[in-house]
């Protein structure tokens, strides 16, 4: 890594507060390069904080990811590196559209692979200017105590998440931090207790509300830490921490939480304070018509195809497997745990748009159709979803279509950025929400032996995906979809919490098995599932199961191979590995199986 001579800046206002919201620092022109002198006060340091939040979203400029490559390559949703490759979704399109997601998806791809190599300058852009700001902090002489101690804060929780996502993609990664005077490191240190270390300063320092929702907060911090605790499995930290955060953890706002009455409330930016964010990447829609997107870049690829109101590119298709998942037993509103595939949810696969298909009429978990468009049912408010015409390619990628990340129709003025030849959204990333906290929680529960909580936090989940208020509906008017949603269900939902005592009745295993598969069906399409897999240690056994089963239906994961104690990780990237030469040898070492 090169020390830049000049600290770069994509976002920087000079203003008389100090704080000033991070989402509306979106909307600034840069103002250039700046020195550390210059930079070395109270709205200085403060602009270097913002830029820091600003690289959360690992993109600068239109279409342009912040690694020099393309946007999607560094998106902050980990679409491909924890979801495709964690059988939420088929990579989408062709085959023939960003070939380079195909070896990642089936788990042969080398470390020239464009996507590896911008992610990770991505993320080091994040820990550089995380690093920028606690430098520059400490030349700075007119920041109080306690403005200091947010600040450090708020740049160490964010270090502690570039640092994370980097641990949980290649695990041995270089630590370089405001100290560091040589950055030409190697990956030879677990960087697990750096990441505790800056993730327990922001617990104890930050404050419990922020002025801006877009910072993180005290209860963020311990959230984060509580998750690093889980994969490292220590698990009665983790248990005792997501105690206190779940009896007395409050939103950046203030708002105490609690999961949201309807689950699609969570991707709707309308609602974006609630009081279920933990922790979202703030994205904007809209900035400015004449410039550049500021919207979700990172994925703009993930909208249906065809003849579709979206125009491109058909890219991020709920699997086929996924799907089954939401499968509920008729006689007691619970899931197939362990065979759901055999309970499969029909599908439109193989049929015309202009041949008839009748939905599945069998008892679902109403998250389905919050999750995937499906054929028949109402895609948000922009119809009914009609499946083959709005795919590029069901024999490659399925019948289905994303949904989390997509805004609705009634809200697209302020809610789609269409300055560019793909739509970005103001849909933030939430990269913990309240419900993530309550399946960790019971998690941590379980691992402990406390099964009697760990079910009720899990209940707390299905009670919510029970409520009839957050279902589908049919609209009023197919033809119409505008005028709004009748009282009728769009599909026959039954979901029910488990019965009390369950958990305790079948013992450990049965109890986490369960939280497993809710953690599944709750978060799916939301970036965890591949590393969910890694950490609890059964990724070989449920990805190559899931190969076996989606690669007989769909062309895209036929090549698929999970290859235990190789696949746990990606390579480092070999552009990295090279810029790392030392007196002629590599100081970067490569993760094994991929020498």
């Amino acid at each position: 890594m090169k020390r830049s001579t000049y600290i770069l800046l994509t976002v920087l206002c000079f203003t008389t507060q100090l704080f000033f919201s991070c989402k509306k620092a979106l909307e600034q022109p840069p103002l250039g390069s700046l020195t550390e002198e210059i930079l070395a006060n109270k709205n200085g340091v403060n602009g270097l904080l913002i830029g820091a939040y600003a690289a959360l979203d690992g993109q600068q400029g239109e279409n342009q990811g912040l690694g020099g490559g393309e946007a999607w390559h560094a998106s902050p949703s980990n679409w491909v590196f924890g979801s495709i490759t964690g059988g939420d979704a088929s990579k989408g399109s062709d085959g023939a559209d960003q070939p380079a997601v195909d070896p990642i998806a089936n788990f042969y791809s080398d470390a020239t692979n464009a996507y590896f190599n911008g992610k990770w300058k991505a993320l080091y852009e994040g820990v550089t200017r995380t690093n920028n700001v606690l430098k520059v902090m400490a030349k700075a002489t007119d920041i109080i105590d306690a403005d200091r101690k947010n600040i450090a804060g708020q740049a160490r929780f964010l270090r502690a998440h570039y640092y994370f996502e980097l641990k949980k993609l290649w695990n041995m990664v270089p630590w370089i931090d405001e100290t560091t005077t040589i950055f030409n490191q190697p990956n030879n240190t677990d960087i697990w207790v750096k990441i505790n270390e800056d993730l327990k300063y922001a617990y104890d320092n930050l404050p419990g509300t922020q002025t801006e929702i877009g910072r993180a907060n005290k209860w963020a911090a311990g959230a984060y830490l509580a998750k690093a605790y889980l994969y490292q499995h220590k698990f009665p930290e983790a248990q005792a921490l997501f105690d206190i955060v779940i009896s007395q953890g409050v939103t950046t706002s203030g708002k105490k939480y609690q999961l949201n009455a309807e689950f699609s409330d969570n991707f709707k930016p309308s609602k974006e304070d609630n009081s279920e964010v933990v922790f979202a990447i703030q994205m904007a829609a809209n900035v400015d018509p004449n410039g550049p997107s500021n919207g979700n870049n990172g994925d703009m690829l993930n909208f249906p195809y065809g003849n579709s109101p979206f125009g491109c590119c058909g890219f991020f298709q709920p699997s086929i497997d996924m799907v089954n998942h939401f499968r509920t037993n008729a006689a007691n509103g619970l899931p197939y745990l362990n065979n759901y595939n055999d309970f499969a949810v029909k599908n439109d696969m193989g049929i015309k748009g202009n041949e008839a298909f009748v939905p599945d009429a069998g008892t679902l978990d109403p998250r389905i159709d919050w999750t995937a468009g499906r054929r028949g049912v109402p895609y948000l408010d922009w119809g009914i979803y009609p499946g083959e015409p709005w795919i590029r390619d069901q024999r490659y990628g399925g019948p289905y279509g994303p949904k989390k990340n997509i805004y609705w129709q009634e809200s697209q003025a302020t809610d789609a950025d269409l300055t560019t030849w793909a739509p970005g959204s103001a849909i933030n990333y939430l990269v913990i929400r309240f419900a993530d906290v309550l399946l960790m929680g019971a998690e941590a529960e379980a691992q402990a032996g406390s099964l009697s909580k760990a079910e009720g936090y899990v209940n707390l989940v299905r009670a919510r995906a029970a409520n009839p208020a957050g279902w589908v509906y049919k609209y009023k008017n197919d033809a119409k979809p505008m005028e709004g949603f009748s009282n009728i269900p769009a599909a026959n939902y039954k979901v029910n919490e488990y019965p009390v005592g369950d958990f305790s009745a079948k013992g450990k295993d049965y109890a986490l098995s369960a939280i497993y598969f809710e953690r599944k069906i709750e978060l799916a399409m939301e970036g965890h599932r591949f590393f969910d897999l890694v950490r609890w240690g059964i990724a070989d056994q449920e990805l190559n199961a899931y190969f076996n089963f989606q690669g007989k239906l769909t062309s895209d994961v036929r090549n698929g191979k999970y290859i235990k104690g190789k696949s746990e990780y990606y390579p480092i990237p070999q552009r990295q590995i090279d810029l790392s030469q030392a007196n002629g040898a590599a100081v970067l070492k490569q993760n094994s199986g991929y020498n």
